[in-house]
């Protein structure tokens, strides 16, 4: 070793221990976060020697960190739902890790996990923000993750009832605060065909397939429904081009066309951000029949975003809405990794601030899709799709959108001229 790094070595450990004595409070040394408590260094000695003290003793908790700890989305209790009966919850995050029906770029099989990851950041003990005005996991609803449905990659036939079986099975559940009143209950309860109160589930893509199970699971408990669905591609086409068996129909292009014809929507859906290169006029009409209205990604410019806010929400009305949301309708400059990139999209800002203007609406469920992380750049992709999760839990949890938060300090008053 260098007498310089023996030097560096030295003045490194005399700047700990001045550290450690400058914030001295008594016995008690805290980090500055409130997380980590600061060894006096003759103490760590003592208890070197001695072997007396445990971790819990020592140091307390044994806390997971943003960058540490088992990946559930936000630090949430993590609970493998499908076998455990006992688990309660009234909104659950679900992981559909099935991508074997995308048409360009495959992938999204780890989306679940790319959410999560991006969501690593988050906490339930810091979920306020500005734009909401409140924490959605201090509202009186029990938020917990699921984990993954155990798709079969080889066999989409089996995989789709898979995950149509794994949703029923969640939705089936009574709530954990089935006694309390909440935004929760009394919308599912109010809709529900049986009358009564159920969970609530917000579903991580996945490609975009993973809607017909959902919306087939969704009709058994509240019957058809509208969607509004985020997307720069339509999705309500009749098949894939070229030769095509039963199970070939079912895509991520086309599980809207066969929702219509399985009678599990309404005819009040609307698109959002719809910017794909079409076949002509046809895929319009098409589209129409299937039951969709339209608002294109250049709306945005021509209308704002409080036209199309009022759009949607008027399309919809007081039906049952889920909300699907595609990873595409935003930018892909913004948000690349996505299985069918389209330029010119919607800002990740711009998708926010919609959302929190569909608040009070009756959702009985959402989800994020085509989030495929092999195509992304430092995780910008999945730490979108992850905040845009958090929007989801307090738009499903507010009774009317925020208001605007004046941040702004008070204009002074101006002098009069002399």
């Amino acid at each position: 070793m260098s007498r310089f790094a023996s030097l560096a070595g030295l003045l490194l450990l005399l700047a700990n221990v001045h550290c450690v004595h400058s914030h001295r409070e008594g016995d008690a040394h805290i980090h500055e976060f409130g997380q980590l408590p600061l060894v006096d260094v003759d103490d760590f000695a003592k208890s070197r020697s001695s072997g007396s003290q445990t971790w819990l003793e020592k140091y307390g908790p044994q806390i997971d960190q943003g960058f540490s700890g088992p990946l559930s989305f936000a630090h949430l209790p993590y609970t493998r739902c499908l076998e455990d009966e006992n688990a309660e919850f009234d909104i659950a995050l679900l992981g559909m890790p099935f991508d074997t029906a995308v048409t360009y770029r495959p992938g999204a099989r780890f989306g679940p996990y790319a959410i999560r990851s991006g969501s690593r950041r988050q906490r339930d003990t810091r979920g306020y923000t500005l734009a909401w005005k409140v924490n959605p996991y201090e509202l009186g609803s029990k938020i917990i993750d699921c984990g993954d449905v155990p798709v079969n990659p080889f066999d989409n036939a089996l995989a789709v009832d898979q995950m149509e079986v794994a949703y029923s099975t969640l939705l089936a559940r009574a709530p954990a605060n089935e006694d309390t009143k909440s935004v929760s209950s009394e919308v599912t309860q109010k809709f529900a065909k049986d009358g009564k109160k159920h969970p609530r589930i917000v579903s991580l893509g996945g490609d975009h397939t993973i809607v017909l199970p959902i919306l087939r699971s969704l009709y058994k408990v509240y019957g058809p429904v509208s969607v509004i669905h985020f997307d720069a591609h339509l999705d309500t086409w009749t098949s894939y081009p070229g030769p095509s068996s039963e199970q070939s129909r079912v895509t991520h292009g086309t599980f809207f066309h066969l929702a219509k014809e399985e009678g599990l929507m309404t005819n009040t859906s609307i698109h959002a951000g719809i910017r794909t290169k079409l076949a002509g006029p046809s895929d319009i009409e098409n589209d129409e029949n299937v039951g969709f209205q339209l608002i294109s990604t250049d709306d945005i410019d021509d209308y704002g975003v409080t036209e199309i806010i009022k759009r949607i929400r008027a399309r919809v009305g007081n039906s049952p809405v889920y909300l699907s949301l595609d990873i595409d309708v935003i930018d892909p400059g913004l948000a690349p990794a996505t299985g069918t990139p389209e330029a010119g999209g919607w800002t990740t800002r711009e998708v926010k601030r919609i959302i929190r203007g569909l608040a009070g609406l009756n959702f009985v469920g959402a989800d994020i899709v085509e989030v495929s992380p092999a195509y992304d750049n430092a995780e910008i992709t999945g730490i979108a799709a992850a905040d845009i999760v958090h929007d989801f839990l307090s738009m499903l949890l507010s009774t009317e959108p925020p208001t605007p938060h004046n941040t702004w300090p008070k204009p002074a008053k101006h002098r009069k001229e002399l």
